[in-house]
C-alpha cells in the first residue's frame, strides 16, 4: 500500500502573529516602567513643586507662584537648623563606632571557623527580626537603670543597633572574598600580618566596606522612632522632627525639610553606585 501523506499543521508563527506578540510586550514594557516612574518619581516631583509654591490651591494644575521664601525660612530656623546638625553628628558618630566594632568581628567571622559561627552571624538579624519600637521600649528599661535616656550615648546605642548586620556582613563577605594566596605570597615575600593586612586585604575587601559604611550612615540618618523614644525631648534629628513639621507648619516647609533629608542619600548612594549595582550588597548577605 502506498503511503498517504498527511498534511501536519505548521509549528511556525506567521509573521503576523510575531508583530502583535512584539508590540504587545513593548506595550507592556512601556506601561510598567512608566507605572515605575510615575511610583518613583511622582512624589519627588511633588515635593520638589511644594518646596519652591508659594500656595497651591485647587482645582489649579500648576501652583499659584513660585519662591524661595520656605528654604530661607527652615534654615534660618535655630531649632530645623539644630536638628540638621544634630542628624549628621549621630549618624557620624554611629558610623566610626559601627565600624569599630564590627569591623574587627566581620573579619573574625571571615577568616576564622569558631563553635557558634553560624549561630552567631544569624544572631545578628535578631534586631530586624522583631518590631523595633518593641525593642525600642524594652532598651528604654534598662537605659533608665543606666540613666542613659535622653543622652547621646543612649542615641548612639540605639542607632548602632540598626547599622550592625550592614557594618558585619558586607565587609565579612568582602574579606571572605580576598584569595588567601595572595596573602601568603605576600608573607612569603616577608611582609609581617599586619603590613600584608594593610596593603593586600584592605584594599581589596575595600569596595565592600565602603557600601557598609554607607548603608550604615544612612541607616542612622534615617532612624527616628528609637531617637524620638530615648532622646526627646533634649534630641530631635530631622526624621524625628518631621512629626512635628507634618501637624504644625505649612506643607511647603515639611517638603524642603523632606528634601533636605533625602540629599544625603542621594548623594551617598550615588557615590557607591558603581559597587552596589557590581553586587557587592548583594553578596555581603551570602557569606556561608
Amino acid at each position: 500500500m502506498a503511503a498517504v501523506d498527511v498534511p501536519r499543521a505548521s509549528s511556525r508563527a506567521t509573521p503576523g502573529t510575531v508583530t502583535v506578540s512584539r508590540t504587545v510586550r513593548v506595550v507592556l514594557t512601556v506601561l510598567l516602567v512608566g507605572a515605575l516612574a510615575t511610583f518613583i518619581l511622582g512624589p519627588l516631583l511633588w515635593l520638589g513643586i511644594r518646596a519652591f509654591a508659594t500656595r497651591w490651591t485647587y482645582p489649579n494644575l500648576t501652583p499659584d507662584g513660585w519662591t524661595l521664601h520656605w528654604w530661607t525660612e527652615v534654615l534660618s530656623d535655630d531649632k530645623l537648623s539644630s536638628a540638621i546638625g544634630l542628624s549628621l553628628a549621630f549618624a557620624g558618630t554611629t558610623l566610626v563606632v559601627s565600624a569599630l566594632i564590627c569591623l574587627p568581628a566581620a573579619y573574625a567571622f571571615a577568616r576564622f571557623d569558631f563553635p557558634g559561627r553560624r549561630i552567631f552571624l544569624i544572631g545578628l538579624f535578631a534586631t530586624n527580626a522583631f518590631p523595633k519600637m518593641g525593642l525600642f521600649v524594652a532598651l528604654a528599661a534598662l537605659f533608665y537603670a543606666f540613666n542613659l535616656m535622653t543622652t547621646f550615648t543612649g542615641v548612639v546605642i540605639v542607632h548602632v543597633l540598626g547599622t550592625v548586620v550592614f557594618m558585619t556582613w558586607i565587609p565579612a563577605a568582602a574579606f571572605a572574598s580576598v584569595p588567601e594566596s595572595l596573602e601568603e605570597a605576600a608573607q612569603d615575600s616577608g611582609a609581617g600580618k599586619l603590613k600584608v593586612f594593610a596593603s593586600v586585604t584592605l584594599p581589596m575587601a575595600l569596595p565592600g566596606i565602603l557600601v557598609a559604611a554607607i548603608m550604615s550612615f544612612l541607616a542612622s540618618f534615617d532612624e527616628a522612632q528609637g531617637t524620638y523614644l530615648v532622646g526627646a525631648p533634649v534630641f530631635y534629628t530631622m526624621p524625628t522632627e518631621m512629626y512635628s513639621l507634618v501637624l504644625n507648619y505649612p506643607k511647603q516647609v515639611a517638603a524642603v525639610f523632606s528634601i533636605l533629608l533625602s540629599v544625603p542619600s542621594i548623594v551617598l548612594l550615588l557615590l557607591v553606585r558603581k559597587h552596589v549595582i557590581g553586587g557587592q550588597l548583594a553578596e555581603g548577605f551570602q557569606i556561608r
